[in-house]
């Protein structure tokens, strides 16, 4: 008998905000990690990630503290836009180098 493929589950940014909010309250009681996981349907492993997410992420936007699907925050995106771009002028400063040097090699 074969087994069905695990379908893997997702979560959208709101939800994991008020899951690691939830925690926080939870523990402060007193009630486990585990538990505040069994409660939300959600492994404690899991939740334990999305704390750390939002804790090293605290005070960013709440779109920003979880993308989701393989998005970065927008100060990521941003920085790795601004490298392209970056990396693109080195390349036309560095073409225009070559060209100035040729034409002025030609001029003699």
């Amino acid at each position: 008998m074969a087994k069905a493929p695990r379908v893997r589950r997702t979560f959208d940014g709101q939800f994991k905000l008020e899951a690691v909010r939830r925690l926080e309250e939870q523990r402060a009681r007193g009630v486990t990690l585990a538990q505040v996981g069994r409660e939300l349907g959600v492994r404690p492993d899991v939740l334990r990630v999305w704390a750390k997410q939002a804790t090293a992420r605290a005070g960013a936007p709440p779109q920003d503290v979880f993308p989701g699907q393989g998005r970065l925050p927008s100060e990521q995106e941003e920085l790795r836009r601004l490298q392209r771009e970056n990396a693109r002028l080195q390349q036309e400063v560095e073409f225009l180098k070559k060209a100035a040097a040729y034409f002025a090699k030609e001029s003699r």
